[in-house]
């Protein structure tokens, strides 16, 4: 078996997660009080038995899904597992975040810090209604992309997530998304829905929280990660400190290149793939890019001990 480990973006967020991980094992509950006191408020009493609503909020949906699924990896740890045999870590947009706290890169402080502004920078950077994202279904990504090109018509309009080979995201100006549904349909999608965000993310607008983000992580410290954490916004694995921290920079405005990074993972001869944390999403995208990788969901207690069986 060669060995990766994923970790979930926005959209993956219930109320809830990681609650019985916190209470079976005392390493995952200090990740929840680590992540409290770094942000100075109970996010963990939000996670756990707070509003949906005000969880799906961007800067608190952030730390909370890197909250949760570093809690369940101290619980693998507790059980044995060795991270470090992973081949390679990486996580679908703030999900990078958690692949290199995990790896050691980021402290889970920093990470927390670090999303929690992230969150509030890229909600600021549109004015709420302007932008929007769209998902496109049944299109491969350069037909997806060739219609936002085309939508764009002087606005922004861009593939914002290559999720699988039939799932393609787009962000922008909300008539410039719009006009490209209207395409994508005309161009046989098999469907072309506008999603309930709350701000284009993954596209030129987020430009104001690129810069905002480019000076918070130029005083926050990055280690060589003990994993190689494939990058988002290139598909390639990266262990130097500082070319990570131009790439999360970067992640904030370029697209989340999650199809090629699996099968970048894949031709390096990963045939499994643990999804760390909350949800299952990023493990049906990896089986409709590649049916040969098992995938593993682990986000409670018993999930973490089938993990740990199959460690052994």
């Amino acid at each position: 078996m060669t060995l990766a480990l994923v970790f979930p973006g926005q959209g993956a967020q219930s109320i809830g997660m990681g609650h019985d991980l916190a209470e079976v094992y005392p390493a995952a509950k200090a990740v929840f009080d680590e992540v409290d006191d770094a942000l100075g408020e109970p996010l963990s009493q939000t996670i756990w038995s707070g509003e949906a609503e005000t969880l799906m909020l961007t800067a608190n949906a952030q730390p909370a899904l890197m909250a949760t699924s570093l809690a369940a990896i101290r619980a693998l740890e507790a059980e044995g597992v060795d991270i470090t045999r992973a081949d390679f870590l990486a996580g679908h947009s703030l999900g990078e975040y958690s692949a290199l706290a995990a790896a050691g890169a980021l402290s889970i402080s920093d990470a927390a810090r670090l999303l929690r502004l992230r969150g509030r920078a890229m909600q600021d950077a549109v004015p709420l209604g302007e932008g929007a994202m769209a998902a496109l279904l049944g299109l491969d990504f350069e037909r997806a992309a060739a219609i936002a090109t085309e939508a764009a018509q002087g606005e922004v309009c861009q593939a914002a997530n290559d999720n699988d080979p039939a799932q393609v995201v787009i962000s922008g100006h909300k008539a410039a998304v719009e006009r490209a549904v209207e395409l994508a349909k005309d161009a046989g999608a098999k469907r072309a829905v506008m999603l309930p965000v709350s701000a284009p993310f993954h596209c030129e607008l987020m430009k104001p929280a690129a810069d905002r983000m480019s000076e918070a992580l130029s005083d926050v410290p990055i280690a060589a990660p003990s994993v190689p954490v494939v990058a988002n916004v290139t598909a390639e694995p990266v262990c130097d400190p500082d070319r990570i921290r131009d790439l999360l920079v970067a992640q904030v405005t370029g697209s989340v290149r999650w199809r090629e990074s699996v099968l970048r993972m894949a031709q390096d001869g990963v045939d499994e793939i643990w999804e760390v944390g909350a949800g299952k999403a990023l493990s049906g995208m990896i089986r409709r890019i590649d049916r040969s990788i098992t995938t593993l969901a682990i986000g409670d207690a018993e999930q973490v001990r089938t993990a740990a069986g199959k460690g052994d």
